[in-house]
């Protein structure tokens, strides 16, 4: 190393390590800042409700696109997966299906999105950026045709088999059940992710995926697992709005595409192997959902948190940019 780029390379890790300051402080005074100007945010019953209808869905989105961008990837599907997952869902239970089984059709479902992805980018070569994409705009087409143009289907609650509720926002041993879905996935993941040799695989394909082509990595078969499983686990979020909100939405499922992809983005900028993982996405998750809530009690409305979230997102982003810069 010369001279000329030590001082260099310094200069670039102490912008890094001021602007993750940054990040921190700001979030700290916004959360003081929230606690005082508005009294609801630090009650149990606010932060109960942010864990249950934001944190839990969303973490498991985000740990589900987390498994995708660990390989260089990305889904634009997941919010397809989501939307069918409920859809299937909801109209089993119209028609009286018992609940196991419309559970584990449900998740089929979602599956099938991911075999579909898999199929598209391991088989037929297309890129995955292209191919959820394509997947997105044929998931939101089979709604709309499926729907009648768009229409909810709603359930009767005398129509409910007993323990639909139970998945939105039952409780086992004191915790909400959508948490014990969500320590579930973090467990698995965290296990595959980062203890197991797949997961160094993974790894390995995200960073230099001819190095995995030609180290006797099967990639293709690594490729769609991860395509799949991550379908599958955002189908999950599926059922948890089914049980919530008692109604299949068209198209709801897309709302926690973006996030999800931010958070993943956050996780990993603020990891020292500058890889997404899984407790990183987890720090995300709870850095988006309570801003946004913190934002709508002060009165902000929705478009405004979206600016601020893409405020954040943006930042985040400019410290990775950074760090690349630092180590290439």
């Amino acid at each position: 190393m010369s001279d000329q780029t030590w001082p260099l390379q310094s200069r670039q890790q102490w912008q890094v390590n001021l602007l993750r300051g940054l990040i921190v402080l700001t979030f700290v005074v916004l959360l003081l800042f929230f606690i005082l100007a508005a009294p609801g945010f630090a009650t149990i019953s606010n932060i109960r409700s942010v864990l249950l209808n934001n944190v839990a869905p969303l973490a498991i989105v985000a740990l589900a696109m987390t498994l995708v961008t660990r390989i260089g990837a990305i889904d634009l599907s997941v919010g397809t997966a989501i939307d069918i997952a409920c859809l299937v869902f909801v109209t089993l239970i119209v028609h009286q299906t018992s609940l196991p089984l419309a559970l584990i059709l449900a998740l089929t479902a979602a599956l099938l999105v991911g075999v579909f992805n898999a199929i598209l980018v391991t088989q037929l070569g297309v890129e995955p950026f292209l191919a959820t994409l394509g997947t997105l705009f044929i998931g939101q087409s089979v709604q709309q045709l499926s729907s009648n143009g768009g229409q909810p289907v709603y359930l009767l609650s005398q129509k409910l088999p007993e323990g639909f509720s139970v998945i939105g926002h039952g409780s086992l041993l004191g915790i909400l059940v959508p948490l014990w879905l969500l320590l579930l996935v973090t467990l698995v993941l965290y296990q595959l992710l980062h203890r197991s040799a797949t997961g160094r695989a993974l790894r390995v394909m995200g960073e230099q995926y001819s190095v995995a082509q030609h180290s006797g990595v099967a990639v293709k078969r690594l490729t769609a697992i991860v395509f799949i499983l991550c379908a599958l686990i955002a189908g999950i979020v599926g059922l948890i709005l089914a049980a919530n909100v008692k109604a299949w939405v068209p198209l709801s499922g897309n709302a926690y595409l973006l996030n999800a992809i931010g958070a993943s983005f956050i996780g990993a900028t603020f990891a020292p192997s500058r890889r997404p993982n899984v407790f990183g996405t987890l720090l995300g998750v709870v850095l988006l959902s309570f801003i946004a809530n913190g934002l709508l009690l002060v009165g902000w409305n929705f478009y405004w948190q979206q600016v601020a979230t893409g405020v954040l997102i943006f930042i985040v982003l400019a410290i990775g940019a950074l760090r690349n810069r630092r180590h290439a």
